[in-house]
């Protein structure tokens, strides 16, 4: 018998921390074991009852004491009897993740009946998390539409349809009904969506284009990186196009095409070829990772930071087949004013330093 919980269990299975002190523990998840159930290891039978859990993280929790059997603290090879209580303990309680309408600002590109196209600006969340429960481009959506009686922020038959990172900006999808998701979700998971990104990366890419293929799993060295590896048991299938639009001394402006939507694909896959994304402070963009030992070059660069204070990247196209309609349409967003202002000094300084 398992009580219900949120489907969203994986978030707290990101943010685990160590629950070996002596604060008080909140309940997350409970289990009661079958009396027909076999003995199996514990990471293996949550693993097949928590929705959208990986067995690795799981494994983390039990290695951070936050899987218990019987009120104890187990470790991942435990095997689990008929009748054990088994719950997994987090340092907090569980949040429950109802959409509040918010009064937020939304730049909107299009709008029918059956979705909204939206252009984001960085630095707004996406979506309520772990220490973002408000003030999320959510709760700006849930306002826009409250007065839309078909329309509940909270049903997960409607709503966002893709999400990109906080710090970066640019065109996303939203469905307004159920049908209208089902059909774009099914788009993006078959990869028929358009979607092109710009971004500003360190180093001269020497090639005009390429594919970037690997698979992406959260980094084991560093839980808020994600990394490629080479094992195809490891992480989820990627890959990213890429052409090079203008080469500017040490950085390059490039433009990249998303086959697959993983998380921080753009981000991780550039890096995987020696080409962090410029101010990516998550993956060491925010250093200088190119140019010359000069004083003068360190303070330009630090000005670009401040002029670009995010990573440079914008979702700038996004194209699809419109659920109701079945036209192909496609849509567009200038790049913001920090990336034209960020690309247009780097012009500046090569221009100045061939003249001298």
């Amino acid at each position: 018998m398992v009580e219900e919980y949120s489907d969203d269990i994986d978030n707290d299975l990101d943010d685990i921390e160590s629950v070996g002190g002596t604060g008080e523990l909140y309940e997350h998840f409970r289990v009661v074991v079958d009396k027909g159930q076999a003995m199996t290891r514990i990471d293996k039978y949550l693993f097949e009852r928590i929705v959208n859990a990986s067995r690795n993280r799981i494994q983390k929790a039990a290695e951070a004491g936050c899987v218990m059997a019987n009120g104890k603290a187990v470790k991942s090879n435990y095997k689990v009897k008929p009748l054990d209580v088994i719950t997994l303990m987090m340092d907090r309680p569980r949040y429950e993740n109802e959409i509040i309408p918010e009064d937020i600002p939304l730049d909107i590109v299009y709008e029918d009946e059956a979705l909204m196209v939206i252009n984001k600006p960085a630095g707004l969340v996406v979506h309520p998390g772990h220490g973002n429960y408000t003030g999320t481009l959510v709760n700006a959506i849930a306002w826009h539409l409250k007065d839309n009686l078909d329309y509940d922020a909270n049903d997960p038959q409607v709503g966002l349809v893709h999400r990109i990172d906080k710090d970066t900006s640019g065109l996303l999808v939203v469905a307004k009904t159920p049908d209208a998701k089902t059909s774009l979700g099914l788009q993006f998971f078959n990869k028929t969506t358009r979607r092109r990104y710009r971004a500003l990366v360190w180093g001269i890419v020497e090639e005009d284009s390429g594919t970037i293929v690997g698979n992406i799993a959260r980094n084991p060295r560093d839980r808020m990186q994600m990394a490629v590896f080479s094992d195809p048991e490891i992480g989820k299938h990627a890959v990213t196009h890429y052409n090079v639009i203008e080469r500017i001394g040490y950085v390059t402006l490039v433009e990249c095409i998303l086959e697959t939507g993983r998380t921080h694909q753009i981000r991780v896959h550039m890096k995987y070829i020696g080409h962090v994304l410029f101010n990516d402070e998550r993956y060491g963009g925010h250093e200088i990772l190119k140019g010359t030992h000069f004083s003068k070059y360190k303070q330009f660069v630090n000005n670009c930071f401040d002029i670009c204070p995010r990573q440079a990247l914008h979702a700038m196209t996004l194209g699809f087949k419109h659920p109701v309609t079945g036209e192909e349409v496609d849509f567009t967003s200038p790049l913001p004013e920090d990336m034209t202002l960020l690309i247009d000094k780097w012009r500046g300084y090569i221009s100045n330093r061939e003249l001298e």
